[in-house]
């Protein structure tokens, strides 16, 4: 069985003790240098009392709530140096100095598509992830599973859930496909907190390490199937949830 894990989106959130999200507009982007002048509005922002929403046509997505700032874009087929958002992350908080800013959290989303057409995504939680059993079999159709998994690293915690998907291609053709999505956090030490801009920044450079420890756990605990038996017996693939292959 041949796979391949790809990351195609990255989100880093910043949490911060309080701010008005209403501080969030293209404007304030534009001006401060945050984003480049000649990015493009893929559609009119969204500002409300409780969250502001920037979207670019790039696929970039800054998102300011109560708690939290979200930096957002999609970094299937990118190099390292190509991806933009923690240069913006840096730009933000240096410009945005007042704020408390508590901590980063880097989110990962990518998928491991099968080659395979008569293995699908069922078969590998319940096969190759779960203890096969009777609870399996109950109700009018095949159960479904997501499942998360957290694991205890040095500095964090890595929560790691766990879904059935679809890639869809442009030509409307489809391949089952394992969605794994990763969430690690870090809060600024205590010792940090008299340089909490640089403490911050620190966190936010942590995401290549997050994509390197990811791929490596994907590639090398889950998807190296030697030694699981996998049963085929089945066709049946979940379409939840539905994703759009590049």
């Amino acid at each position: 069985m041949n796979q391949s894990f790809d990351i195609h989106e990255l989100v880093i959130a910043i949490t911060v003790k309080q701010q008005n999200p209403s501080i969030l507009t293209a404007d304030f982007l534009k001006y401060t240098g945050i984003v480049p002048s000649d990015w493009e509005l893929s559609r009119p922002p969204v500002i409300t009392n409780t969250a502001a929403q920037v979207v670019y046509k790039n696929g970039v997505s800054v998102v300011a709530e109560v708690n939290r700032i979200i930096f957002a874009e999609m970094i299937a087929n990118k190099e390292a140096n190509e991806v933009q958002i923690p240069a913006i992350a840096h730009k933000y908080i240096q410009t945005v100095k007042q704020m408390s800013y508590q901590g980063v959290g880097i989110n990962l989303r990518g998928l491991a598509a099968y080659e395979q057409q008569n293995l699908s995504t069922r078969n590998y939680i319940f096969s190759k992830l779960l203890q096969p059993g009777a609870w399996q079999e109950f109700g009018s159709a095949p159960a479904q599973a997501s499942m998360r998994i957290v694991y205890t690293l040095d500095e964090t915690q890595l929560y790691l859930d766990i879904n059935e998907a679809r890639l869809q291609y442009p030509d409307q053709t489809t391949k089952p496909a394992i969605l794994f999505s990763a969430n690690f956090t870090r809060a600024i030490t205590q010792e940090a907190l008299t340089e909490p801009l640089v403490a911050m920044g620190a966190l936010i450079d942590k995401w290549q390490d997050d994509v390197d420890i990811l791929k490596e756990l994907i590639n090398t605990k889950f998807l190296d199937t030697q030694g699981y038996p996998i049963n085929t017996a089945s066709t049946e693939s979940s379409l939840f949830p539905s994703i759009v292959a590049d």
